[in-house]
């Protein structure tokens, strides 16, 4: 009886590859190289950073750059948020309790400007989103900026600002960088990978 496959011997199917050894050590090494590629690349990884400016001391207007900045900080970035000019009431212990929300030129509300112009709209509009946030479990700004702080956010207040709104540096929030110049914030955002006016 005759088969067309040959049967191989046992020398043939037990026969271990050869390999130079020249060849093998070359390879060691060069996995070696990768290996340590890897591992500086790895370790050449800086820390992300954000910038924000906060000009702005509405009620509606605190909420961005804190979300922002204790969303970042979340995830593991070096953060800054300078508050300069009316910004820097977000800061302020007394005034950021008492922010208001503007109903005039504000696209969004569903009154129009003439109405919305008329003597306590503004407050009557703050109301109602303090309430809705209170309703929707959103943090408040004075939890924000606490969160913030404990995440590591560096808050920083303008000093030229606090100067001229007649502040005291203990007017803020403990925590909150004070005495902090255009220079400073500028040298940040120029070390930043993304910078946020607000």
């Amino acid at each position: 009886m005759s088969t067309d496959n040959p049967t191989s011997s046992a020398d043939e199917t037990d026969a271990k590859p050869e390999f130079d050894a020249a060849e093998l050590q070359a390879l060691r090494e060069r996995v070696e190289e990768l290996e340590e590629s890897v591992a500086e690349a790895n370790a050449g990884d800086e820390q992300k950073k954000l910038t924000i400016v906060a000009t702005q001391g509405s009620f509606d207007m605190a909420y961005p750059p804190l979300i922002l900045a204790s969303t970042a900080a979340a995830f593991g970035w070096e953060v800054v948020v300078f508050h300069t000019f009316w910004g820097l009431d977000i800061l302020h212990e007394e005034k950021s309790t008492d922010l208001k929300l503007s109903a005039v030129g504000n696209p969004n509300m569903p009154v129009p400007n003439a109405v919305a112009a008329l003597p306590g709209m503004d407050a009557m509009a703050t109301r109602m989103m303090r309430k809705k946030i209170d309703e929707n479990g959103t943090a408040t700004i004075e939890e924000l900026i606490d969160l913030s702080l404990e995440s590591g956010v560096d808050l920083q207040a303008c000093q030229m600002t606090i100067e001229l709104m007649d502040y005291d540096e203990d007017d803020f929030y403990d925590g909150v960088t004070t005495g902090v110049g255009a220079a400073t914030a500028l040298q940040h955002m120029a070390e930043s990978d993304i910078q946020l006016l607000v």
